[in-house]
């Protein structure tokens, strides 16, 4: 795959980004309340201040075989080096970018080298910087078709009860729908998509082969399963097979291959824990964690199984506090 133009990307070059573009915010009826409009005011503003603390820096580093760590403090970004080029999974926020850029730089490679940008859902904080990187380096996009959708309208046909506000963020266009199965393909590296739908309606979980001193590591990145506050899971009008998607994605994410669990939050791996163990040399490399992958799919589904039965019984649900 070949490069269309040279670009470059440094941090100091691009300043301080804003945060995200407000744009098209859906507007408050005359009839409500003014304390409910500063109670929902006083909710975006918290939900942005944790934003702004998952985009804090964080050191930049080898975590195993051709997979690099390029991300912020909460949110992931992973490089996959490859001789042909290299892929990017996930690109944060827009703000993220000119941090993910710098990290690069700082691992010794070039930003124009990235020729392929995929994702693990397009929420704003994974794939809101996916127009601004594919304009600095001219790489494609390989994303599902449900998710191409929603990265194609800037997040506007999300189906969590968030403000259009909170939710939108820059568009752009998929150059290459993927399907359940696909395999991408650079430099000999091949990383398989799985559809595992449910925290939104094309999440992508992926796998791919590594050697690790002379023996084949399974390294999967998964795409998520929060269920975000306020969503439904019965009678859910604009996801009305949320259940079954997310039945289904439990049954695939328990068979899937997994020594090396990577993931779009920090949180879920805990990246800054494993980083500081790699970083003093322990081995085995602390990243190689099956169990540790296995213990959070349980968990995740049992959150999942809660709400549902909670849903089922008419009691108010109590999904997980943060936005993931």
């Amino acid at each position: 795959m070949q490069i269309s133009r040279p670009a470059r990307c440094y941090a100091a070059r691009w300043g301080a980004f804003l945060f995200l573009l407000m744009s098209s915010a859906r507007p408050v009826p005359a009839a409500l309340p003014a304390t409910e409009v500063d109670k929902n005011q006083a909710e975006n503003a918290a939900i942005r201040r944790e934003w702004d603390s998952w985009n804090h820096p964080f050191k930049p580093f080898h975590i195993i075989g051709n997979v690099y760590y390029v991300g912020p403090a909460g949110i992931s970004s992973f490089l996959i080096v490859t001789p042909a080029g290299n892929i990017l999974l996930d690109t944060g926020f827009e703000s993220t970018v000119p941090g993910i850029c710098q990290s690069i730089t700082n691992l010794g490679f070039r930003v124009p080298d990235v020729k392929i940008i995929l994702n693990t859902h397009a929420h704003l904080d994974h794939a809101g910087g996916d127009a601004l990187m594919k304009r600095l380096t001219a790489a494609k996009i390989f994303m599902s078709a449900a998710d191409a959708s929603l990265l194609a309208d800037g997040g506007m046909s999300d189906f969590t009860p968030y403000s259009r506000e909170m939710v939108h963020f820059r568009p752009t266009h998929a150059d290459q729908l993927l399907r359940d199965g696909d395999v991408v393909s650079l430099g000999g590296v091949r990383l398989v998509c799985h559809l595992t739908p449910g925290h939104t309606k094309g999440c992508t979980t992926w796998t791919m082969e590594v050697n690790d001193h002379g023996r084949i590591v399974h390294v999967l990145f998964f795409g998520s399963t929060s269920l975000l506050p306020g969503v439904r899971l019965l009678n859910n009008p604009r996801y009305p097979q949320i259940v079954t998607d997310y039945q289904a994605t439990f049954c695939k994410l328990k068979t899937l291959p997994c020594d090396v669990f990577l993931a779009p939050h920090a949180g879920f791996f805990d990246l800054a824990g494993k980083a500081a163990r790699l970083e003093r040399g322990e081995t085995p490399n602390p990243f190689i964690d099956p169990s540790g992958y296995q213990n959070f799919i349980r968990q995740s589904e049992q959150k999942f199984l809660d709400q549902w039965h909670q849903e089922q019984a008419g009691a108010p649900a109590m999904p997980p506090p943060s936005v993931h």
